[in-house]
């Protein structure tokens, strides 16, 4: 009897230890690693968790981490032109923790590995077309992966989806973030199609001629030609770029205040990406614009400083192209009340209640919204 009852303790005994050890099995054969496919088309292996991120000179992708993670706690650094946005946006506002990222790490475009290092990153997400700072990142085995700012053709919309499906790929453990960033791409496509249907009748002649002031200063003029993100904007709003024929690409279209002459836009859309504002145009200060239409009917505007600066793909986008359309087109977008849009896509897509003050430093930057975006 006793015999049985050794055994039987015994039996027992294993099966406990089995069950117990099971979980541990599974921890043990749990893959360390995995595989993402970047942007630049390399196969870049990261930790299966990635506990502390780096964000490089992709400068929107901050403000897109931090929605999509829920908060910054396991974001280490951002780039200091990202953080120049968040302090005068709504993203500090929203999630203050982002404000206490490190940005020591980068200056302009140039990486410094050792300052990276300090911060201890499982991952860094730098912009695909910086292939010398992908290269260091490679020689030091951080693992680097890669978003492309200018592989979707400057399109606004495919390039905010791109960004937010590889986010998913590099941070897969994050249920929440993705039902987030699928209601910012739902919410995009219904702001395009309502505006859409709005704008399809306009005869192509008296569509709205629209330029997009990337920078402004004494020494430069650079517009949003075909080939940047405004010529997107423009055919999302039913409009006419009036830089179409400045073939340049991204930042690199500087022109003459003649140009803007020829051109003669209907309405002129200052970005935060310079410190200029609508009355610097009304003061004819370093150029004299008087002459142009868009500054003769007083029709220049700033546009708008959300989770980051909304000329480029952000997850203000639903907002910001309601706020061009009504900008454009003002008599067919008088119904649409932009602070209530406002108050309804943030509570619904973030859960956050913006106050009255919020929605009027998002819809009415001031001149600070610009500063410290310039990184040549």
């Amino acid at each position: 009897m006793l015999m049985i009852e050794r055994r039987e303790a015994l039996k027992l005994a294993l099966c406990a230890g089995v069950a117990l050890g099971a979980p541990q099995a599974r921890a043990a054969i749990r893959p360390q690693k995995r595989v993402v496919t970047d942007h630049a088309g390399r196969e870049v292996e990261v930790p299966a968790v990635i506990r502390r991120a780096v964000i490089a000179d992709v400068f929107p992708l901050a403000s897109l981490a931090t929605l999509f993670l829920g908060g910054a706690e396991r974001i280490a650094g951002i780039h200091p032109v990202s953080m120049a946005a968040a302090k005068s946006g709504l993203l500090g506002t929203l999630f203050p923790g982002i404000l206490q990222a490190d940005t020591g790490f980068m200056t302009g475009s140039s990486l410094s590995i050792e300052s990276l290092l300090r911060l201890k990153p499982d991952c860094v997400l730098v912009n695909a077309a910086n292939a010398r700072e992908i290269s260091l990142l490679e020689t030091a085995r951080i693992p680097a992966v890669a978003f492309s700012a200018t592989g979707f053709g400057y399109d606004v919309m495919k390039t905010l989806s791109a960004w937010i499906s590889l986010l998913a790929a590099v941070f897969p453990d994050e249920g929440r973030g993705k039902r987030i960033l699928s209601g910012v791409e739902k919410a995009a496509s219904a702001a395009r199609r309502r505006v859409g249907a709005r704008t399809a009748g306009i005869p192509e002649g008296e569509r709205g001629k629209a330029l997009f002031l990337f920078q402004y200063g004494q020494d430069r003029i650079v517009v949003s030609g075909r080939n940047f993100f405004g010529e997107s904007w423009c055919r999302m709003i039913g409009a006419r770029n009036a830089a179409e024929s400045a073939t340049a690409k991204n930042a690199n279209a500087a022109v003459s205040i003649e140009s803007v002459y020829a051109w003669n836009p209907d309405v002129i859309f200052i970005s935060n990406f310079t410190p200029a504002m609508p009355s610097d145009l009304y003061q004819n200060r370093y150029h004299k614009w008087s002459g142009v239409k868009a500054v003769r009917e007083k029709r220049v505007y700033k546009m708008p400083l959300g989770t980051y600066r909304t000329f480029t793909p952000s997850a203000d986008a639903p907002v910001t192209l309601l706020w061009l359309a009504k900008m454009t087109y003002p008599k067919l977008f008088a119904d649409v009340n932009l602070r209530a849009e406002a108050k309804a896509y943030y509570e619904k897509a973030f859960g956050k209640k913006l106050r009255d003050a919020d929605v009027t430093r998002l819809l009415e930057p001031g001149r600070v919204a610009g500063l410290g975006a310039r990184i040549w």
